[in-house]
Order: C-alpha cells, then sequence, then structure tokens
C-alpha cells in the first residue's frame, strides 16, 4: 500500500515592504512521504517570498518536470518556476523552457557549496536567479513545522523576518547568480 501525502495547513501573514505586497493566506501543502519537513517549510517560505496572485504550489515530488511552486498569468503562461533545493542544469534548462523567469532557492548546509562549485557554470543563465538560503533559519523552519500553522513574514530591504508564535527568526537571503532578466533579491518596487 502506498503511503499517502500528509496535508499541512498555514494561515500565513505576509508583509512586503519591498514590493508592497501585503496578503493574508490560508494555504495547504500536502507532504510527500519522501519530502523533508525542511523542504515543506521552504516551499512555505518560498511562497512568502514570493506571495503574487496566481502563485501555486505544485503537485509534488512525485511529479518529475512540475515546480514546487509556479506563477501563471491569466493566459495560463508560467511567469514565474519557483524550484527548491539543489536541481541540476538539465532541469533548470527544462525549467527555462517552459517559464519566462526561473528562481531556485537553494538550501543544505553541506551539500550546497558542492553543488554550487559544480553547477556554477551551467546554471549562469539568462532568466535564471539562484538564491540562497542559510542553513540555520531553514533547520529552524524545519523543526516549527506542524500540520497547523500561523506564520507571519515581513521582507525589507532584502532580509526576512519568519515568526511562528513568539519566536521570531531572521535572515538574509543571498544571491548567488541573477542573469538577465531574472529575478533580482532584494526587489524593491
Amino acid at each position: 500500500m502506498a503511503l499517502r501525502a500528509t496535508i499541512h495547513k498555514a494561515e500565513l501573514e505576509v508583509a512586503d515592504l519591498d514590493r508592497q505586497h501585503f496578503e493574508s493566506a490560508s494555504l495547504t501543502l500536502a507532504r510527500h512521504p519522501s519530502e523533508t519537513e525542511e523542504r515543506l517549510m521552504v516551499r512555505l517560505l518560498a511562497w512568502a517570498l514570493f506571495a503574487a496572485p496566481g502563485l501555486a504550489f505544485g503537485r509534488g515530488l512525485s511529479t518529475e518536470d512540475e515546480p514546487a511552486l509556479a506563477l501563471t498569468t491569466e493566459d495560463s503562461r508560467i511567469a514565474l518556476w519557483i524550484e527548491v533545493g539543489l536541481p541540476d542544469a538539465r532541469a533548470v534548462r527544462r525549467a527555462l523552457g517552459r517559464a519566462e523567469q526561473v528562481v531556485v532557492l537553494a538550501y543544505g548546509a553541506r551539500r550546497l557549496p558542492v553543488w554550487w562549485a559544480g553547477e556554477r557554470e551551467a546554471l549562469a543563465l539568462p532568466r535564471l536567479s539562484v538564491i540562497e538560503l542559510p542553513a540555520e533559519p531553514c533547520a529552524w523552519l524545519a523543526a516549527r513545522a506542524t500540520r497547523n500553522m500561523s506564520a507571519q513574514c515581513t521582507i525589507q530591504e532584502g532580509r526576512v523576518w519568519w515568526t511562528l508564535g513568539d519566536e521570531t527568526q531572521e535572515f538574509t537571503p543571498e544571491a548567488l547568480w541573477v542573469g538577465e532578466g531574472g529575478t533580482p533579491w532584494p526587489r524593491h518596487g
């Protein structure tokens, strides 16, 4: 018998002062049996960082060639493909063939430097942004993953404040690569 996805629900308040985007959302995330809590929470963080009308979670790990999140236009084009983790360059090139822009939110304390050293040249692509998430906040998020969450995310001048209950984690994602036509980080206006 196949294991089923675990459903997580999140009430999320986003205050992105860099883009003047403010939103309250009730989100449902399906966690694939092979997905870590860290990846689940990075997907939730990705939603907050790029919150916009039309942004939705992909179908998950079991569906190849699907983004973690996608921002689609009214005419069903993929304006933004968001991947989390450490994808190989072939997968990123395929995503660029289907989307106007691609963002990779890279995380993984031990593996990220090795991945970036090996993929850096192959990922020097237009319309691509690679953003590194620091290890400590990702571990902090993973340790606080629950089936029902209420969180606030504030973004200002590229800094992120993520609040769960009475705890707040502050961190700054770093742009490793922003190709021509890519999504800059931090974003202003």
